[in-house]
Protein backbone atom coordinates (compact mmCIF):
# COMPACT_ATOMS: atom_id res chain seq x y z
CA UNK A 1 0.00 0.00 0.00
CA UNK A 2 1.43 3.36 -1.00
CA UNK A 3 0.96 6.10 1.55
CA UNK A 4 1.51 8.85 -1.01
CA UNK A 5 -1.62 10.98 -1.42
CA UNK A 6 -3.52 8.90 1.16
CA UNK A 7 -5.47 10.48 4.02
CA UNK A 8 -4.97 9.21 7.55
CA UNK A 9 -6.89 9.86 10.77
CA UNK A 10 -4.97 9.16 13.98
CA UNK A 11 -7.00 9.30 17.19
CA UNK A 12 -5.32 10.49 20.35
CA UNK A 13 -2.51 11.99 18.28
CA UNK A 14 -1.53 15.10 20.22
CA UNK A 15 1.32 13.39 22.08
CA UNK A 16 3.25 10.19 22.67
CA UNK A 17 2.70 7.27 20.34
CA UNK A 18 -0.13 9.00 18.47
CA UNK A 19 1.99 12.04 17.66
CA UNK A 20 4.88 9.86 16.50
CA UNK A 21 2.53 7.87 14.25
CA UNK A 22 1.04 11.04 12.77
CA UNK A 23 4.48 12.43 11.94
CA UNK A 24 5.68 9.11 10.48
CA UNK A 25 2.64 8.85 8.20
CA UNK A 26 3.18 12.43 7.03
CA UNK A 27 6.82 11.66 6.28
CA UNK A 28 5.61 8.78 4.09
CA UNK A 29 3.40 11.14 2.10
CA UNK A 30 0.02 10.90 3.80
CA UNK A 31 -2.15 13.86 4.72
CA UNK A 32 -2.86 13.46 8.43
CA UNK A 33 -5.75 14.44 10.69
CA UNK A 34 -4.45 14.81 14.25
CA UNK A 35 -7.28 14.05 16.65
CA UNK A 36 -7.21 15.42 20.18
CA UNK A 37 -9.66 15.79 23.05
CA UNK A 38 -8.13 18.16 25.58
CA UNK A 39 -4.65 19.02 24.32
CA UNK A 40 -5.33 21.55 21.57
CA UNK A 41 -1.94 23.28 21.79
CA UNK A 42 -0.07 19.97 21.59
CA UNK A 43 -2.14 18.84 18.61
CA UNK A 44 -1.51 22.08 16.78
CA UNK A 45 2.20 21.68 17.50
CA UNK A 46 2.14 18.25 15.82
CA UNK A 47 0.35 19.78 12.84
CA UNK A 48 2.93 22.57 12.73
CA UNK A 49 5.80 20.06 12.68
CA UNK A 50 4.16 18.20 9.79
CA UNK A 51 3.51 21.36 7.81
CA UNK A 52 7.05 22.60 8.44
CA UNK A 53 8.27 19.43 6.73
CA UNK A 54 6.09 20.10 3.70
CA UNK A 55 3.21 17.83 4.69
CA UNK A 56 -0.54 18.34 4.91
CA UNK A 57 -2.25 18.08 8.28
CA UNK A 58 -5.14 19.35 10.37
CA UNK A 59 -5.99 19.20 14.05
CA UNK A 60 -9.52 18.02 14.84
CA UNK A 61 -11.14 17.87 18.27
CA UNK A 62 -13.42 14.99 19.22
CA UNK A 63 -14.02 12.69 22.17
CA UNK A 64 -13.35 9.31 20.57
CA UNK A 65 -15.94 7.74 22.87
CA UNK A 66 -18.76 9.94 21.53
CA UNK A 67 -20.42 8.72 18.33
CA UNK A 68 -21.73 12.09 17.19
CA UNK A 69 -18.38 13.80 17.71
CA UNK A 70 -16.52 11.04 15.86
CA UNK A 71 -18.93 11.16 12.94
CA UNK A 72 -18.55 14.95 12.72
CA UNK A 73 -14.76 14.56 12.85
CA UNK A 74 -14.71 12.02 9.99
CA UNK A 75 -16.91 14.29 7.88
CA UNK A 76 -14.69 17.32 8.57
CA UNK A 77 -11.53 15.42 7.61
CA UNK A 78 -13.12 14.30 4.34
CA UNK A 79 -13.99 17.89 3.45
CA UNK A 80 -10.58 19.36 4.27
CA UNK A 81 -8.14 16.55 3.37
CA UNK A 82 -10.15 14.08 1.31
CA UNK A 83 -11.64 10.61 1.93
CA UNK A 84 -9.95 8.75 4.77
CA UNK A 85 -8.06 5.62 3.71
CA UNK A 86 -6.06 4.97 6.89
CA UNK A 87 -7.44 4.88 10.45
CA UNK A 88 -5.13 4.48 13.44
CA UNK A 89 -7.07 3.78 16.63
CA UNK A 90 -4.70 5.13 19.25
CA UNK A 91 -7.00 6.93 21.72
CA UNK A 92 -6.61 5.24 25.10
CA UNK A 93 -8.78 5.64 28.17
CA UNK A 94 -7.14 6.34 31.54
CA UNK A 95 -7.52 3.90 34.42
CA UNK A 96 -6.47 3.44 38.07
CA UNK A 97 -3.87 0.79 38.94
CA UNK A 98 -5.53 -1.32 41.64
CA UNK A 99 -5.91 -4.97 42.56
CA UNK A 100 -9.25 -6.50 41.61
CA UNK A 101 -10.55 -6.50 45.19
CA UNK A 102 -10.09 -2.73 45.39
CA UNK A 103 -11.11 -1.96 41.82
CA UNK A 104 -14.33 0.06 41.51
CA UNK A 105 -16.64 -1.44 38.91
CA UNK A 106 -17.39 2.03 37.57
CA UNK A 107 -13.70 2.59 36.72
CA UNK A 108 -13.36 -0.88 35.18
CA UNK A 109 -16.50 -0.37 33.11
CA UNK A 110 -15.39 3.10 31.96
CA UNK A 111 -12.05 1.75 30.75
CA UNK A 112 -13.37 -1.28 28.89
CA UNK A 113 -16.45 0.36 27.39
CA UNK A 114 -14.58 3.56 26.60
CA UNK A 115 -11.80 1.72 24.78
CA UNK A 116 -14.19 -0.42 22.78
CA UNK A 117 -16.52 2.49 22.10
CA UNK A 118 -13.67 4.58 20.69
CA UNK A 119 -12.73 1.76 18.31
CA UNK A 120 -16.32 1.00 17.33
CA UNK A 121 -17.33 4.60 16.65
CA UNK A 122 -14.11 5.28 14.74
CA UNK A 123 -14.65 2.32 12.45
CA UNK A 124 -18.35 3.00 11.94
CA UNK A 125 -17.58 6.60 10.93
CA UNK A 126 -14.62 5.89 8.64
CA UNK A 127 -15.28 2.51 7.01
CA UNK A 128 -17.96 3.91 4.65
CA UNK A 129 -15.31 6.28 3.24
CA UNK A 130 -13.00 3.31 2.72
CA UNK A 131 -15.72 1.26 1.04
CA UNK A 132 -16.29 4.06 -1.45
CA UNK A 133 -12.60 3.81 -2.37
CA UNK A 134 -12.66 -0.01 -2.33
CA UNK A 135 -9.58 -0.04 -0.13
CA UNK A 136 -8.41 0.97 3.31
CA UNK A 137 -6.38 0.02 6.35
CA UNK A 138 -7.17 0.16 10.05
CA UNK A 139 -4.56 -0.28 12.76
CA UNK A 140 -5.39 -0.43 16.46
CA UNK A 141 -2.75 0.33 19.08
CA UNK A 142 -3.23 -2.30 21.78
CA UNK A 143 -0.71 -3.44 24.41
CA UNK A 144 1.52 -6.33 25.32
CA UNK A 145 -0.45 -6.37 28.59
CA UNK A 146 -3.38 -7.86 26.66
CA UNK A 147 -1.53 -11.20 26.69
CA UNK A 148 1.05 -10.74 29.44
CA UNK A 149 -0.75 -8.93 32.27
CA UNK A 150 0.78 -7.21 35.28
CA UNK A 151 -0.56 -6.37 38.70
CA UNK A 152 -3.05 -3.52 38.69
CA UNK A 153 -3.65 -3.69 34.95
CA UNK A 154 -6.76 -5.88 34.89
CA UNK A 155 -8.97 -3.25 33.22
CA UNK A 156 -6.27 -2.27 30.74
CA UNK A 157 -5.55 -5.91 29.87
CA UNK A 158 -9.24 -6.67 29.41
CA UNK A 159 -9.81 -3.59 27.24
CA UNK A 160 -6.82 -4.24 25.00
CA UNK A 161 -7.61 -7.96 24.69
CA UNK A 162 -11.12 -7.01 23.61
CA UNK A 163 -9.67 -4.60 21.08
CA UNK A 164 -7.50 -7.35 19.59
CA UNK A 165 -10.56 -9.59 19.28
CA UNK A 166 -12.39 -6.74 17.54
CA UNK A 167 -9.47 -6.39 15.11
CA UNK A 168 -9.63 -10.05 14.13
CA UNK A 169 -13.41 -9.91 13.65
CA UNK A 170 -13.21 -6.82 11.46
CA UNK A 171 -10.34 -8.29 9.42
CA UNK A 172 -12.57 -11.27 8.61
CA UNK A 173 -15.61 -9.11 7.84
CA UNK A 174 -13.96 -6.30 5.86
CA UNK A 175 -11.25 -8.20 4.00
CA UNK A 176 -13.48 -9.08 1.05
CA UNK A 177 -14.13 -5.35 0.60
CA UNK A 178 -10.43 -4.52 0.33
CA UNK A 179 -9.96 -3.26 3.91
CA UNK A 180 -7.19 -4.67 6.09
CA UNK A 181 -7.34 -4.52 9.89
CA UNK A 182 -4.34 -5.15 12.17
CA UNK A 183 -3.03 -4.27 15.61
CA UNK A 184 0.29 -3.15 17.06
CA UNK A 185 0.98 -4.17 20.65
CA UNK A 186 3.75 -2.09 22.28
CA UNK A 187 5.71 -3.18 25.29
CA UNK A 188 6.89 -0.60 27.81
CA UNK A 189 7.27 2.57 25.75
CA UNK A 190 8.81 5.77 27.08
CA UNK A 191 6.21 8.51 26.65
CA UNK A 192 4.57 11.02 28.96
CA UNK A 193 2.09 8.25 29.85
CA UNK A 194 4.90 6.26 31.50
CA UNK A 195 6.89 9.23 32.83
CA UNK A 196 5.80 8.58 36.42
CA UNK A 197 6.79 4.91 36.33
CA UNK A 198 9.68 4.31 38.76
CA UNK A 199 13.05 4.14 37.05
CA UNK A 200 13.74 0.73 38.59
CA UNK A 201 10.68 -0.67 36.82
CA UNK A 202 11.83 0.72 33.48
CA UNK A 203 15.29 -0.72 34.00
CA UNK A 204 13.89 -4.11 34.99
CA UNK A 205 11.74 -4.18 31.85
CA UNK A 206 14.76 -3.31 29.70
CA UNK A 207 16.86 -6.04 31.30
CA UNK A 208 14.20 -8.65 30.45
CA UNK A 209 14.15 -7.54 26.82
CA UNK A 210 16.62 -9.15 24.38
CA UNK A 211 17.39 -5.72 22.90
CA UNK A 212 18.09 -4.42 26.44
CA UNK A 213 16.15 -1.18 26.18
CA UNK A 214 12.69 0.27 26.54
CA UNK A 215 10.63 1.18 23.51
CA UNK A 216 10.31 4.64 22.03
CA UNK A 217 7.20 6.11 20.41
CA UNK A 218 9.05 6.11 17.10
CA UNK A 219 9.50 2.32 17.34
CA UNK A 220 5.73 1.91 17.38
CA UNK A 221 5.30 4.40 14.53
CA UNK A 222 7.74 2.42 12.38
CA UNK A 223 5.71 -0.74 13.01
CA UNK A 224 2.50 1.02 11.99
CA UNK A 225 4.08 2.14 8.72
CA UNK A 226 5.39 -1.36 8.12
CA UNK A 227 1.96 -2.93 8.58
CA UNK A 228 0.40 -0.37 6.28
CA UNK A 229 2.86 -1.40 3.57
CA UNK A 230 2.32 -5.14 4.15
CA UNK A 231 -0.54 -5.61 1.70
CA UNK A 232 -1.17 -9.31 2.40
CA UNK A 233 -1.31 -9.03 6.20
CA UNK A 234 -4.63 -8.70 8.02
CA UNK A 235 -6.02 -9.87 11.35
CA UNK A 236 -2.54 -9.81 12.89
CA UNK A 237 -1.19 -8.34 16.11
CA UNK A 238 2.43 -7.24 15.84
CA UNK A 239 4.32 -7.05 19.15
CA UNK A 240 6.71 -4.10 19.39
CA UNK A 241 8.53 -5.02 22.56
CA UNK A 242 12.17 -5.65 21.68
CA UNK A 243 11.59 -9.40 21.98
CA UNK A 244 10.15 -9.31 25.47
CA UNK A 245 7.80 -12.25 26.30
CA UNK A 246 8.93 -13.84 23.03
CA UNK A 247 11.60 -16.34 24.13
Amino acid sequence: MSLNDSVALVTGASRGIGAAVAKALATEGAAVAVNYFGSEAAAKAVVGDIQAGGGRAMAVKADARDRAQVEAMAAAVKVELGPIGILVLNASIGFPMKGILEYPWEAFEAKVLGEMGAAFHGCRAVVPQMLAQQKGAIIAITSGLARNPGWGFSAHSAAKAGLEGFVRALAFELGPMGIRVNAVAPGLTLTDATADLPEKHKQAAAEHTPLRRNGQAEDVAEAVVGLLRAGFVTGATLPVNGGGHTF
